[in-house]
């Protein structure tokens, strides 16, 4: 094949890592994308709502929404590798062109098999759990977010390119948005009154009410071990003072598990 028909042919172009980067960055955007928008801003489920078990424990629903937050940065991790890896094909013509399309493909490809794996076949989860007809919810998101996506990208893929570069597809959009994807799983919501408190071991019920008492908040509940508190204050709630009184862990701060900020909190 000459060099003129291989460039003419937008499957030859670019090598494997060039386009495995934008499949693990499209995929770990999108598994972002489904616990920011689904876990912590809408809060229609965690990752196991749909197992019983799980349900029965808030410190299981979060530590597995976590897992899945760190399995997502690791694939971010990894394409951002593979994207320095090929750096030196940036400046190709349509390179642009196909990051974004493949970063499309694995978008849209990470729906689908959350839809088909986690929603249909293993059932840990709906998108919706407090609906009476879930299966709607679960179809509209598998259109809208995975096979509309999917389909974009395979379009922009098998269009030949003009050797234009576009901003928004460009490496560096790809990047920024990889990069401001992940700490957003951890910012807590505005206005966030419901806080969830981690005492070391040792301290007592006795000492963790009156710590809860000292920055006038209100107890919603607790788990069995009196050591994780679900407590409830005023907009000016100085949650952090908690730390003097022995917190280990105050979730209304951007936190390596400030996902916790966002869990959707039932009165005990």
């Amino acid at each position: 094949m000459s060099a003129t028909k291989a460039k003419r042919d937008p499957s030859r172009v670019f090598s494997r890592t060039f386009d495995w980067a934008g499949h693990a960055l499209g995929f770990s955007i999108g598994g972002f994308f489904d616990g920011i928008i689904l876990h912590q801003i809408l809060q229609w489920h965690h990752l196991l709502s749909g197992i019983e078990e799980a349900q029965q424990d808030i410190r299981v629903l979060v530590l597995w929404d976590g897992i899945f937050h760190g399995l997502m940065y690791i694939i971010a991790g990894v394409g951002l590798w593979l994207l320095w890896r090929a750096r030196k094909e940036f400046p190709a013509s349509g390179a642009d062109r196909r990051l974004c399309a493949n970063s499309l493909i694995a978008f849209g490809t990470w729906h689908i098999l959350d839809g088909i794996l986690s929603h249909w076949i293993l059932g840990i989860h709906r998108i919706r759990m407090d609906v009476n007809n879930p299966l709607f919810w679960d179809l509209l998101w598998f259109v809208l977010f995975g096979a509309l996506p999917f389909i974009c990208g395979w379009a922009v893929r098998r269009t030949r390119t003009s050797g234009r570069s576009s901003m928004l597809s460009s490496p560096l959009a790809l990047v920024m948005a990889t990069a401001l994807s992940g700490p957003l799983a951890a910012l807590p919501p505005q206005d966030q009154q419901q806080v969830i408190v981690l005492f070391k071991p040792g301290i007592t019920v006795t000492q963790a009410v009156a710590a809860i008492e000292a920055v006038d908040a209100n107890i919603i509940g607790s788990d069995v071990s009196g050591q994780l508190w679900i407590i409830e204050g005023t907009k000016g709630l100085e949650a952090f003072r908690l730390y003097r009184h022995g917190a280990l862990l105050v979730t209304n701060s951007v936190l390596p598990l400030g996902c916790i900020s966002w869990t959707s909190i039932q009165s005990s």
